[in-house]
């Protein structure tokens, strides 16, 4: 049997890291004013730099963005009783896999075939 609530504590938790986690990239996204002097390739190496830079980043926060989403999505399963059971199969998730992967959308059956099905021939 799952226990929910440990399950929603550890969810909010985590939300609580997520968030912080992207204040902190944000903070660290700010424009500074210090350049690199003495480049041979002057503004051009700055400009592809920071526009590595921005692409990190903006990956970075979309994978915390979409963890906040799975983890909001769950919680509001919690809140509906619809939590634990898979969206592809309708089956309960297993316990386990719920305790590991509190965010889980799919039992380990479908998440198998989900894999398998997204591997190119």
């Amino acid at each position: 049997m799952t226990d929910l609530k440990k399950i929603k504590s550890l969810l909010e938790i985590e939300k609580k890291r997520l968030l912080e986690e992207l204040d902190q990239l944000n903070t660290a996204g700010l424009p500074s004013e210090e350049r690199r002097e003495g480049s041979p390739f002057g503004k051009r190496e700055e400009e592809a730099t920071e526009s590595l830079e921005l692409e990190k980043r903006l990956a970075m926060e979309k994978r915390i963005k979409d963890q906040l989403a799975a983890n909001d999505d769950a919680v509001r399963k919690i809140n509906t009783g619809k939590y634990g059971i898979c969206e592809s199969c309708g089956k309960p998730i297993e316990p386990a896999r719920l305790e590991i992967l509190p965010t889980a959308r799919r039992c380990m059956n479908c998440k198998a075939l989900q894999a398998k099905n997204a591997k190119p021939r």
